[in-house]
């Protein structure tokens, strides 16, 4: 298995935002992260890139546990932020220069890929650009570039589609489902039900900092008992008796 987070406990302060947490993601499958505001995904990430230390539980990237030996554990991920984040000074170019030298990557290999996803997002033609030229869509897609043109074992993704023209959404998810098909493990944070629906293998739905259900839709839709309705049904319905009990 690729990604294991084993009974997490965790958050920013004294109090845990995240109680007895515990997923898988295996290679070359697509997990969506579900939730609410609040209901956890962002903080859940945050320790999986290991941004949080644990309270208590283990989260482990094929056997390698980040907190015994981080170093091993973050060269194996890439991560795509909701909110992109650039360095003003450099340009596309070096931006993928910074990445190649960060991952060790072989570089001619390594601008092969680049090239080829930067002429998918049509970026091909603005690589002595300077991050004050993008715009926030354009910004995040060299995001997207620069964490798809490594070799991960891990692609995070947190709410990937907000600031990507139709087109763009598109060449992700096609993007993504070559990177599943190559062996990589994706976790996707995203309150775009419809979407994750038809594209997520499985789901972890959280509430409240909790993990409410887990699985596909059809085994969502037997927990719930409701055997037709959609991911953004059943999650509302999850959530409101979550709130309730």
């Amino acid at each position: 298995m690729a990604l294991e987070v084993k009974k997490l406990v965790g958050g920013y302060s004294q109090i845990p935002v995240l109680k007895n947490v515990s997923f898988q993601v295996e290679p070359g499958e697509l997990v969506g992260l579900i939730g609410l505001n609040g209901a956890g995904k962002s903080t859940t990430i945050n320790h999986v890139i290991g941004l949080l230390r644990p309270f208590s539980g283990e989260i482990t990237l094929n056997g390698v546990n980040i907190q015994k030996n981080p170093v091993e554990y973050k060269k194996q991920i890439a991560y795509v932020p909701e909110t992109p984040i650039l360095y003003d000074e450099l340009t596309l170019r070096e931006h993928i220069e910074l990445t190649i030298n960060a991952y060790s990557l072989d570089h001619e290999e390594a601008w092969k890929n680049a090239n080829h996803l930067l002429k998918t997002f049509r970026l091909d033609n603005k690589l002595d650009w300077f991050p004050a030229n993008f715009s926030k869509g354009m910004k995040q897609k060299v995001m997207i570039c620069c964490a798809l043109m490594t070799n991960a074992k891990l692609l995070i993704v947190d709410e990937p589609f907000y600031g990507l023209d139709p087109l763009a959404v598109h060449d992700l998810l096609e993007l993504i489902e070559e990177k599943k098909k190559a062996g990589t493990a994706v976790l996707m944070s995203t309150h775009v039900l419809d979407t994750a629906q038809r594209y997520c293998d499985r789901f972890v739905l959280l509430a409240n900092g909790k993990v409410r259900a887990h699985g596909t839709l059809d085994e969502l839709r037997q927990k719930a008992d409701r055997p037709d309705e959609s991911l953004d049904d059943i999650y509302l319905s999850l959530a409101r008796n979550d709130q309730n009990e």
